[in-house]
């Protein structure tokens, strides 16, 4: 007992200096024997069957088969065989086949910027000679038989003791047979790692499946050796959508979307069919061919579970078969033994791209989505035919009444249920600004019969197209300032109403999420927007009799004296001469008018009369009591001198003025209480232009504006900073109600 106590204190502990001083020599270092080089090299490349099975398939489309057939037995770890059609290999090319770093597709180092076929290294043949029985039979075009050859530890070997090891002719077909026998026999630790050959079966099914997916006009089978009917089998005339149903299943192929997309730039084309929004499972699925090779990426991986994410509900996964080409040059494939990942330049840009593009393509099919949900909303009324009870998952009887055929199988939970029809009550019908609302019951209706007729005439004029640098260069700005998720959610969303006309507030729904925007600064930006996509071709207004430009610049200029006057300011700036600044403006744009006309629609007369202004956005006049101040800003807030500036600030000044104007509080909803207090006792009452007014920007904002921020607002990240703002997450009131 106590020897063994003793013998187990003693281990892990530190040896004494007796017993170091008792230890033998120190180790001299000796180059390893080379069987033991080769066969932890060949440990290296061939991991498991699938990998052997790999390097062949990859050796057989470089030979140019358009057939392949694969015969596995015990997962590949008894027998593994493929036989191609493929150019075959010449019988003087034997004795080396199986030697390590023996190819016909490279020749020097710097052939690896350049490579373009799936081997490279002639590894491949010679691991797997190391650690099985391999046996190759082939036949050339040229050749009149077959030749077969065995091979182990990378050399030849006679069939059968005593028989020469050289090639011996037999019958055969044109093209290879590669048989792979007993894997990792004289490696006993590797074969007991393997859990089961049914597991090593559904690898070595996965990566056929992969590459018979993406290999067009090549034929492919697998089965287990010993049984008639095929794993896979695929015809050669196959289209690609074909493949994947045959060996995915119908339900993923009915859902399928075609994407692609390339750019210069970077040197890389990119091509795939991705699953629609229609569909998901538990488990990601993604096909990547990388320069036709069969690799994974992490990154990749992330970025396209990440784009599905705003489409797909919670814990469901997309399947992408994605086909990546990239010049030879910019792609570094020897990073890993197996050829397993690659790495290659301008990997962020090119991710994004892709993703991007599928993006789009999952937006574009949107609308084809299909649901499960309740077929009667609360507060809605019921005014269709009864819906299919197969379709809507419940279980129902001819004879069952159509309440109990409007149920569905699973009831929505309370806290993912959305808007679904904004002639439901708003919110706005709950808030003090929203009296008219209120009163007549919170319900959303038609534009008011009082709205504004505007009368159009319709012209024929060509519309110009726009080769102005410039021009192209503000508008790439804008693209490159674009703040994608914002972009979504103005693309996608529910308008509630209209908060208070004096701040210029409103409020959107985005999916679970209430938001607070102010429609002044998206409507500047999107008027700028307007002004640079429609550059040149806009509409006009004309008035009829003209107005006096020199007046409206002498109202103008004098309403800011006055007003800088009434600040107290008293500076020398705003201690002007009117009637000078009213005829320098005017020159200015008297001088200018046909360029004004040309690309702005704004027609001065050589006289001095306005006759018209652009007209952005039909249905929509903007308030003629601010044109006075456009007029006179267009004077010293413009950059005549320079053509991208001049354009930018012209535009950003009509943007401007098309703005809803700020409109005074009503009686009741001012923030200062004296303000509120002294209107009521005073019984101010509200001036009908006003009260128009207010109408008229209601009506727009709600039935004009945000539905046109819908298909033309590119929301940048200006306006993600300082135009919008979070006030509910449906989600998060559900846990504060229910904590309370």
């Amino acid at each position: 007992m106590s020897d063994a106590m003793d013998s187990d204190a003693s281990r892990g502990a530190k040896r004494k200096a007796d017993v170091l001083d008792d230890a033998a020599i120190p180790r001299r270092i000796k180059p390893l024997d080379q069987d033991v080089v080769n066969k932890i090299a060949a440990g290296e490349i061939i991991v498991a069957p699938v990998h052997a099975l790999k390097e062949l398939i990859e050796n057989a489309v470089d030979a140019g088969a358009t057939s392949l057939e694969v015969l596995v037995k015990d997962g590949g770890l008894k027998l593994l065989q493929i036989t191609d059609n493929g150019s075959g290999i010449d019988k003087e090319d034997l004795p080396i086949l199986c030697e390590r770093f023996t190819t016909s597709k490279l020749q020097k180092f710097e052939d690896l910027q350049t490579i373009a076929t799936y081997g490279f290294r002639g590894e491949a043949l010679a691991s797997i000679s190391h650690i099985a029985h391999l046996m190759v039979t082939t036949k050339t075009h040229e050749s009149n038989c077959a030749w077969r050859a065995y091979y182990d530890g990378g050399k030849l070997v006679p069939a059968k003791p005593g028989q020469s090891p050289d090639p011996k002719p037999v019958a055969g077909r044109q093209g290879t047979q590669i048989t792979v026998e007993d894997l990792f026999y004289n490696v006993p630790t590797r074969r007991r790692a393997f859990r089961s050959p049914s597991d090593e079966y559904n690898k070595i099914i996965d990566m056929v499946g992969r590459y018979a997916i993406h290999c067009s006009n090549v034929a492919f089978s697998c089965k287990k050796h010993g049984e008639s009917s095929t794993s896979i089998a695929v015809q050669a005339s196959a289209s690609c959508h074909d493949r994947i149903r045959q060996i995915y299943g119908g339900s993923i192929a009915s859902e399928l979307t075609e994407f692609s997309t390339s750019d210069d730039r970077w040197a890389f084309k990119a091509k795939g069919l991705a699953t629609n929004a229609n569909y998901s499972t538990k488990k990601t699925i993604i096909l990547l061919f990388i320069n036709h090779r069969c690799v994974e990426s992490s990154n990749i991986r992330k970025a396209i579970e990440q784009t599905y994410s705003a489409f797909l509900p919670k814990g469901g996964h997309p399947f992408v078969y994605l086909s990546l080409e990239i010049d030879p040059r910019r792609v570094d494939v020897n990073v890993h033994p197996t050829k397993r990942e690659v790495n290659f330049l301008n990997e962020d840009e090119i991710i994004q791209a892709i993703c991007e593009n599928i993006r789009l393509k999952l937006a574009a099919v949107d609308a084809s989505r299909t649901y499960v949900t309740q077929t009667l909303l609360p507060g809605g009324t019921w005014s269709g035919p009864a819906p299919d009870p197969q379709q809507s998952g419940a279980a129902a009887s001819s004879k069952s009444s159509s309440s109990s055929a409007r149920r569905t199988a699973g009831r929505a939970n309370e806290n993912s249920l959305v808007r679904t029809d904004t002639n439901l009550r708003k919110i706005t019908s709950m808030l003090p600004s929203a009296a008219t609302a209120a009163s007549s019951g919170g319900q959303s209706s038609d534009p008011p019969a009082d709205a504004e007729v505007i009368e159009y005439e319709t012209v024929d004029r060509d519309l110009t197209a726009c080769h102005l640098i410039s021009i192209r260069e503000l508008r790439a700005a804008v693209r490159e300032d674009m703040h994608q998720e914002l972009t979504e959610i103005f693309a996608n969303h529910t308008f509630v109403g209209v908060v208070d006309e004096r701040r210029r507030l409103a409020a959107i729904q985005g999916g679970l999420k209430l938001y607070l925007v102010d429609y002044g600064r998206v409507c500047f930006e999107y008027f700028y927007q307007l002004g640079l996509t429609d550059f040149g071709n806009f509409g006009i207004i004309r008035f009829s009799p003209p107005l006096d430009l020199r007046g409206l610049l002498a109202l103008a200029a004098q309403q800011e004296k006055d007003t800088a006057a009434g600040a107290g300011i008293g500076s020398e700036d705003e201690d002007f001469d009117v009637p000078e600044i009213v005829n320098l403006v005017a020159e200015q744009l008297i001088e200018r008018r046909e360029m004004l006309l040309e690309y702005f629609s704004l027609e001065i007369s050589p006289t001095g009369e306005l006759l018209s202004i652009p007209l952005l956005v039909k249905g929509y006049n903007p308030a003629i009591v601010k044109l006075p101040r456009f007029l006179l800003r267009l004077g010293p807030h413009v950059n005549w001198t320079e053509e991208k500036p001049c354009f930018e600030s012209l535009l950003k000044e009509l943007a401007a003025f098309y703005v809803p104007e700020q409109l005074p509080a009503t009686p009741g909803n001012e923030d200062n209480a004296a303000i509120a207090a002294a209107a009521q006792k005073e019984e101010v009452e509200i001036d009908d232009e006003i009260k128009a007014r207010r109408s008229h920007v209601r009506r727009v904002v709600e039935h004009v504006l945000f539905p046109a921020f819908k298909s033309r607002l590119v929301a940048t990240k200006s306006l993600m900073r300082d135009g919008i703002l979070e006030v509910a997450n449906l989600k998060g009131l559900y846990r504060v109600f229910e904590r309370c």
